[in-house]
């Protein structure tokens, strides 16, 4: 048996970009990353399938070792329109802190997260299509994220780690 891709043909990359977005409202993003990357094999530079890509990889994080963020990060690199990059860079770094949180990951590696995602949307914001607000509902979210915690143990522990002692356990 021959086990080869096969090249989905231009004209259907329109039909495989709704597949996409049907699979990650299913949450299946296994499925939208390999349409994306059939998409890309015969159009490289399709923007709509690099940020489809993108998140599709982003929505499989776990927080683990496993994840490709430099994949995402290089993916959404290479987008074209400046504000796309800088938007799309902050929803990296927003999900992969989300995704670290679920995990249980140390509250200071998160906050750096949270800014350097947080530094992304602000920078997008200053250069957005009139009537875009993505980058500042972005910032809220992030913003009300970090609120929730204050007051936590969360906020303890980062204040531990601040003082260079061990997290309380």
């Amino acid at each position: 048996m021959d086990f080869k891709l096969k090249p989905i043909s231009k004209s259907g990359i329109p039909e495989a970009i709704s597949k996409v977005e049907l699979y990650r409202s299913l949450n299946e993003p296994e499925e939208a990353e390999s349409i994306c990357r059939d998409i890309l094999a015969v159009d490289p530079q399709n923007q709509l399938g690099l940020r489809l890509l993108g998140l599709a990889l982003t929505d499989q994080f776990t927080g683990g070792s496993g994840d490709r963020y430099a994949e995402v990060e290089k993916i959404f690199d290479s987008l074209t329109d400046p504000y796309e990059r800088l938007y799309y860079t902050g929803l990296l770094h927003e999900r992969r802190a989300k995704a670290q949180l679920r995990a249980g990951h140390l509250p200071h590696t998160l906050l750096v997260l949270f800014e350097k995602a947080m530094h992304y949307f602000a920078e997008a914001e200053k250069i957005r299509p009139p009537d875009n607000d993505d980058a500042i509902l972005r910032w809220n979210r992030c913003v009300r994220l970090l609120q929730s915690r204050l007051g936590s143990e969360w906020e303890k522990e980062f204040e531990a780690f601040e003082a260079g002692d061990s997290p309380p356990t």
